[in-house]
């Protein structure tokens, strides 16, 4: 919970929680992110993902999704706005000179949206080259990620054409993911906040099938896939969660010391005899096709 594994957000107005950024996205890259790798290896096998790929991913985070991409060959190309610390760390994987290791071929990152990714001349050359768009950040989790989501969707329908796969992600049903409970701390401890922008909140059944309905997109398929998160310890636990800004509206109308504790608690009936913390989750996936 990543993009990558919630939708980053921007807190309420005037009560954004002070926090070292580039360590939590540290974090997120370092923890968090890697909680969906079998929700993304199961997508690319379906889909066959490999070197006449063309992604275009949406919500790239720190571009874990997309590093795995150009492992099967595919080019790709990564959008992510409002997270500029991601979207360094997802450079040094994928671009020149990341780590001394050479460069992801093809590999290309835009700090924003599809309506970022080039003036008008550009946009009319790359029209017909994606052949394959990716929104693995899960919707279903926080109140009005939605809508964002439809009106991305819609923005990118230009640069794609008729025909072809959407992939999006959602969480699967509160009873199947153990993390749920955690997560309603979020919105728990923020209830003095006004604003519901960003609060946690349970996945609908029809969730990716309304946001492929508002981006004008025909359903083909879906699946469900089993990916657990699991920690090291709390602490890591508790990094890692953090690091999705879920919980930064509950920082705001408390405080930092008193979200930690309460996140430390809800975490221990997860927490297995030799340390580790282990919570069972189902994510689902749909694929939808441009018209």
């Amino acid at each position: 919970m990543t993009p990558t594994l919630v939708r980053q957000h921007l807190p309420h107005a005037g009560t954004t929680p002070q926090v070292d950024q580039w360590a939590r996205a540290r974090d997120w890259a370092e923890i968090q992110e890697r909680m969906l790798v079998p929700l993304y290896e199961a997508v690319y096998e379906r889909l066959e993902v490999g070197s006449s790929s063309r992604l275009l991913g949406l919500g790239c985070g720190s571009g874990l999704a997309l590093l795995m991409a150009t492992a099967r060959g595919a080019s790709v190309t990564g959008l992510q706005a409002h997270a500029p610390e991601r979207l360094a760390l997802a450079r040094e994987r994928l671009l020149p000179g990341a780590w001394g290791t050479r460069a992801c071929a093809g590999a290309r990152l835009t700090d924003g949206g599809p309506a970022d990714i080039g003036d008008a001349a550009a946009a009319a050359t790359t029209t017909a080259t994606y052949n394959l768009v990716t929104a693995f950040e899960p919707v279903g989790c926080v109140a009005g990620d939605c809508e964002g989501l439809a009106e991305a969707l819609t923005a990118a329908a230009p640069l794609v054409g008729p025909g072809v796969p959407v992939v999006l992600v959602g969480w699967g049903p509160p009873e199947r993911c153990a993390t749920s409970s955690v997560l309603q701390l979020a919105t728990k401890l923020a209830n003095p906040l006004r604003d519901g922008a960003g609060r946690w909140r349970p996945a609908l059944r029809d969730d990716l099938e309304e946001v492929a309905g508002r981006a004008g997109l025909r359903p083909d398929g879906s699946g469900r896939v089993a990916c657990p998160f699991g920690y090291a310890d709390t602490d890591n636990a508790v990094r890692g969660l953090m690091s999705t800004g879920l919980f930064d509206a509950a920082v705001a109308a408390t405080d930092p010391a008193q979200v930690d504790k309460e996140v430390r608690e809800a975490l221990h009936p997860h927490r297995r005899r030799d340390g580790t913390v282990w919570m069972p989750n189902v994510f689902r996936y749909l694929i939808a096709r441009t018209v």
